[in-house]
């Protein structure tokens, strides 16, 4: 298979760049990598032979594409956390945004997840819905959250132009939720999890006690495979080509790179604080273990942290800074805007343009 065989021409391309780097997890997404579940094998052998890391393995599940000897194979493949998008567990919301399961398919999906015991099984779901009332996302959440995950992340509605539901709908024509909504949505879902004896771990999500986040962007970090891949060097931030056909046609002579950015030590800084703040903790150990130990957050950020602080967003302790609840809400429309308008603006013209001359952010 072609996409197969790029894929594994592009790992032997950096391979002997990163031999010795300790790689901390491998993520597989998102998408739906198992449409196609023995080609992946194939790859995550692959990967795993030329890298020789031995790590947490994290993939993304579509319910229609997970059954269970997918589930069984990719187990043995090493494979260790999952995130299923299970999105709604209403037929009517599922079948808005054009989602290919039904709510019962979703529900069965995660519950064969659970059985086989992997380390980590997150659910997502979408609220604010077009139509969808609290009564209906609480119904949501207390379905999963029963269902007994080790992480529930919740996401708001992104009606990009280049998604089934921009493109019928037209993203002007798409109602955005209300503040009120998202607010009184999210209230419900962090007492709900707290009670459940879920802590919240990122503006988005919910954890379990003693089990590891699943997580795909919030790496300071990370060299990324395949069409459409990202990576952050700390020196460079570069996207593959979006199409197919001209990622393999440019492997193996060369890469895949559609785009890139050159990363100064303060705009890497500033990304790392980015999606410390995400996570809810901006710890000072942590941003020395990343920038050294002559780094300090306080000499770099307290001017933009100290403001927050007043406004009760954040919280200065002994550690570092914590978001408090009412940061957490705010944070979550900020995130909102970003991925409105920087993931739109970028993905948008790489998914129109194999190779274009530049993205102005």
């Amino acid at each position: 298979m072609a996409y197969e065989r790029a894929v594994k021409q592009e790992i032997d391309l950096y391979s002997s760049y990163l031999q010795g780097n300790i790689f901390s997890s491998l993520y597989i997404g998102g998408g739906t990598p198992t449409v196609n579940w023995s080609g992946l094998i194939s790859i995550l052998s692959y990967l795993n032979k030329r890298l020789k890391s031995a790590v947490d393995t994290c993939i993304e599940l579509h319910p229609a594409n997970m059954d269970d000897d997918c589930l069984k194979a990719i187990k043995d493949a090493g494979v260790t956390m999952l995130s299923i998008g299970v999105e709604s567990t209403s037929d009517t919301r599922l079948g808005q945004i054009r989602r290919s399961h039904s709510g019962i398919a979703a529900i069965n999906a995660v519950e064969r997840a659970l059985k086989l015991g992997f380390e980590s099984v997150n659910a997502d779901l979408m609220f604010a819905l077009p139509g969808q009332t609290l009564t209906e996302w609480q119904n949501d959440v207390r379905t999963i959250v029963d269902l007994g995950v080790e992480q529930l992340s919740t996401y708001p509605m992104f009606a990009f132009p280049y998604t089934d539901l921009g493109t019928s709908k037209g993203i002007r024509q798409v109602e955005r939720p209300s503040r009120h909504a998202i607010k009184k949505m999210l209230g419900f879902t962090d007492d709900y999890c707290e009670g459940a004896g879920l802590h919240r771990c990122a503006v988005w999500s919910w954890l379990r006690p003693g089990k590891q986040k699943f997580s795909s962007i919030t790496r300071h970090h990370y060299i990324g495979f395949g069409p459409s891949a990202a990576s952050m060097t700390g020196d460079d931030f570069y996207v593959n080509t979006f199409d197919v056909s001209a990622y393999a046609s440019a492997l193996p002579a060369g890469r895949p790179v559609a785009l890139s950015m050159e990363v100064n030590r303060r705009l890497e800084m500033a990304y790392w604080l980015y999606w410390r703040i995400y996570e809810l903790k901006v710890l000072d150990k942590d941003f020395k273990g990343a920038f050294g130990s002559g780094a300090s957050l306080q000499r770099e950020f307290q001017r933009l942290l100290q403001p927050l602080v007043w406004a009760r967003l954040l919280e200065r302790a002994d550690d570092g800074y914590h978001v408090t609840k009412p940061g957490a809400y705010w944070i979550h429309r900020l995130q909102n805007e970003y991925s409105l308008s920087y993931i739109n603006n970028l993905w948008g013209t790489c998914r129109r343009q194999p190779w274009p001359d530049e993205v102005r952010l």
